[in-house]
Parts: C-alpha cells; structure tokens; sequence
C-alpha cells in the first residue's frame, strides 16, 4: 500500500499543538515545584470540571480513539454499553470509596491498603502499578504510531521521540497541574477530532445521513439478536456491561492515576462533581467515537476505497490523512496524539507519587533525607519515561517479541485483583492481610486459567474481581491473624473517625 505524504501545513499545526503542552507544563513550573502537594495533588485547587475533563482524557487513549471506531466499523455498538459502566459506578464510589481516600487524605490509592491491612499489600499493590504502567506509556505510544505510519510517510521512531520526549518534559515541569490543564486542552481537542470526522465522513458519504441511517438498518450496525447470544460470549451484551463494570472499579478505586484525580479538588462537594463531569462525558463518547467507526463504513461503501488487504486498526488515520484538508487532519492527527499524551502524563506522574510516597517518604525516608521529593519525582518522571519510550521505539524497530506481551499480560492480569482487595478491604471487617494476599495469588491463577481459555478479556475481569473478594475473605476467615483496628476504614463505621496507629 503507497504511503500519502503528510504535508507542510499539517507538520505545522502537529509543532504548534506539541510546543503548547510544552507551554503548559512551563507555566506550572514554578507552582509544581513547592512542594509535593503541589506537585501531586495542586494542593487542591483544580476545579471539579477541569478534573473531570482530566479523568476522562485520563482513561481514553490514543488506542481507544482508533479501536473503538475500528469496533463499530467492524460489527455494531454492542460494546458501547460498557460505557454505561461509569455512571453506574458513580454513586459507588462517591458513597462507599472516595470517602476513604479524603478523610485519610492520600497521595496514592494504596495508602488506604496499609491502613486497613499492611504495609506489604501496599507496597505490592503499589509496585505491580508502576510496572504495568511502565509498559503501557510504551504501548500507548507504539500503536497509534504504527498504525499511523502506516498511512503515511511520517517517520515512526521521529514522532515518537517528539511526541514521547516533549511529554515526559512537560510532565517532569508542570506537576499533576500541568498534567490536567495540558488534559483539559487534550480532551477538548479529541472530542472535537472525532466530531470532525464524523461531520465530514457523513458529507462525503453519497446520500448523506440517509445514506447511513439505511446502512445502520440493513447491516444492523447498531444492535442486533446476536448481541444478546449468550452463545458468543465475545459479544454478550450483558457480559460486555459486567466486565467493563469490573474493569472500571480497578481505574478509579485501585489505579493511581484516576485516584489521584480525587485529592485535587477542594472537597468531597467537587470531587463528586468532577467524576460526575468524567461521566457524562464518557456517555458523549458513544455517538462520537462509535458513530465515527458507522460513518467510515458507509463512506467506504459507497464512496471511498481501501487498498486490498488493508489492516482496519489504521482505518480512522487513513481517513484522516487520505480525505480530509490540509491543516485540518494535522489536528486530527494532533488529537490523537492527545489521546496519547493524556493517558502517557498520567500514568508518569502516578508513577512517581507511588515512588515517592509509597517507598521513600514510607520507607527509605531517613536514608534519602539529602534528596528532595519533588527533585526525585522528576527524576522518576525521566527514568519511567525515558524506559517508556526506549520499549516503545524498541518494539517500532521491528523486534516485538511474545516476552513484551506476557509481561503486559503478567502486570496487568493484577489490576483488576487488586479492585477486589479494596473492596473487600471497605465492605468486610474480618478481611485481614494474609487472606488477602492468598485470595489476591489465587484470583490471579484463575484468571490466568480463564484468559487461557481464550474465551472474552471481560469474563477475565468478571473471574478476577469476584475471585479476589470471595478468596480474600475466605482465607481471611480460615487463618488467624493479629486483631487490627479498622475502626473508620469500613463502610459500617465510615463516618467515623480514624485515628492513624
């Protein structure tokens, strides 16, 4: 397939966009650099739709932006029901999580895990995230990269450094305040590309949005019978709204980069604002990114073609770079570097507040007294960085290897575990740290053993949350353990008051 040139006026508006995070991260140099309150939580003075705005830049990457479309372009909108998952889960975590994590007013999410059961579930916990982020900040920069490149005559390992680079620098200067102004502009940006292309993908398309609409029902693009098939549990429309359920109670109760959202704001008041804001925008995403994936069929049905043999993970790039005006798909290609960049501030900036406050505040304090946290959180922000972009330029030379996927698969099959140790850490009391541990190792065996079965990645995520809880309070009840205080740590005593031990 011939590659299409990217073009002056494009590379120019992709520089602007670059150098204005760049700008961002500049700005809040100087505030992000008093301290590590300022540095990690702004010391709370983010308001509550800028937060909002920030967690959902957050959980939407540049991968997610191609591979939605790429979904409903593919099959229908089963999986936009996964969606719904978030504001189902709002009340959840605004009545029964978010209390914990501001009444003992963390830095990190696992700070509540040493509280209510011991500094090694913390220190695990804490560590399994770094290691798994790590990778990803290399995956969330690999693929829309390669699937870009693959339309057009952009270099690879080029893009990657500036994009990668400027990121990391940004990050390293702003703070997490830099990080969610630089996501507000990102997520402001990745809305607005999508519904550009879908403005213009139903202009271009013969017949217009008749032309769709008669699509939608002769292909059943949007819902069909075999969607509610518990026959093909791929595409199981209930199993699709449980997995994604679990899925989503890992982000934004055992992941420190949407937790960390939670201590930003100036009270519980805002902080249930902002996820509310996260959640109708989450909802926004279901017209646009899977009607973007409908539009782009049609317009390839009936008015566009794809070269033979054409791989439809890059189906929103050659679009973009094949249909739309000059300068105009230098922001939408911008937009996807967003997504990217988003999602690759986060996960650095989460990174270095476990770093910092879960091992050296916690454990190496009199040792690193000469060192100053928010000095070694930026030189955790360039190593976990720079690894980042090492893997990702490592796996764009062309030397993927099966070792790269079993580690993402080893790291990341603990996430959603680690969402059934907080939960069954808030709603039992006789939960202790030992039976977590082992209901911990062996939810992570059978979802190993239900991934092998290679059946749907959301029966993985249902397995591996309730396995969690259901063995983690089993063993709990069967090994005896040191009676610990949890008074003010569980859902039956939450307004009480906890006095740190």
């Amino acid at each position: 397939m011939s590659k299409v040139g990217f073009g002056g006026l494009n590379w120019a508006v992709l520089v602007i966009y670059l150098l204005a995070m760049l700008g961002v991260g500049a700005y809040f140099t100087r505030k992000a650099s008093k301290n590590t309150d300022s540095f990690f939580k702004a010391e709370g003075k983010i308001p509550a739709w800028a937060a909002g705005f920030s967690i959902y830049a957050t959980t939407l990457s540049a991968i997610t932006f191609m591979s939605t479309p790429e979904q409903s372009y593919l099959t229908d909108w089963s999986y936009a029901i996964g969606n719904f998952s978030i504001l189902i889960l709002i009340p959840i975590l605004i009545k029964f999580y978010v209390p914990f994590f501001r009444k003992l007013q963390v830095t990190t999410a696992y700070e509540y895990l040493e509280e209510r059961f011991s500094p090694v579930m913390r220190a695990i916990s804490s560590i399994l995230f770094m290691l798994y982020h790590i990778g990803r900040v290399a995956i969330v920069i690999y693929l829309p990269i390669i699937a870009i490149t693959s339309v057009s005559n952009i270099n690879p390992i080029l893009i990657a450094v500036i994009v990668g680079g400027l990121c990391i620098l940004y990050t390293f200067l702003g703070g997490i305040e830099g990080v969610i102004w630089s996501d507000v502009i990102q997520g402001i940006l990745l809305l607005g590309g999508a519904l550009l292309i879908c403005i213009l993908g139903i202009a271009y398309t013969k017949g217009g949005f008749g032309t769709i609409m008669n699509d939608v029902a002769v292909h059943h693009k949007f819902l069909s019978g075999s969607d509610f098939n518990i026959g093909d549990l791929s595409k199981f429309v209930p199993l699709i709204l449980a997995g994604q359920i679990f899925n989503s109670l890992y982000q934004y109760t055992g992941s420190q980069d949407v937790v960390q959202r939670y201590q930003t704001t100036g009270s519980m008041a805002e902080t249930k604002k902002s996820l509310y804001t996260n959640g109708w925008l989450a909802l926004i995403t279901i017209p646009l990114f899977f009607g973007m994936g409908t539009v782009l069929f049609s317009f390839y049905q009936h008015t566009g073609s794809l070269p033979k043999g054409f791989n439809t993970s890059a189906i929103v790039p050659y679009f973009v770079v094949t249909q739309m005006p000059a300068g105009v798909a230098g922001l939408v290609i911008a937009a996807i570097f967003a997504a990217a960049q988003s999602t690759i501030a986060s996960s650095l900036n989460a990174i270095s507040s476990c770093a910092v406050t879960d091992f050296k505040q916690r454990f190496f304090h009199d040792k690193l007294q000469g060192l100053k946290d928010v000095t070694l959180a930026r030189i955790i922000i360039i190593i976990s960085g720079l690894l980042g972009l090492a893997f990702a330029v490592y796996l764009l030379m062309g030397n993927t290897s099966q070792t790269w996927n079993l580690f993402l698969s080893i790291t990341g099959m603990f996430g959603v575990p680690i969402a059934g140790v907080f939960a069954v850490g808030i709603f039992t009391k006789r939960a202790n740290s030992l039976g977590v541990l082992l209901g911990l190792v062996a939810s992570v065996a059978c979802s190993f053993y239900v991934q092998s079965l290679n059946i749907s990645s959301l029966l993985v995520a249902c397995v591996a949350f309730l396995s969690s809880f259901i063995f983690g309070y089993i063993f709990s009840l069967m090994i005896p353990s040191h009676k610990k205080d949890v008074t003010g740590l569980t859902v039956s005593t939450i307004n009480e008051t906890y006095v740190k031990k």
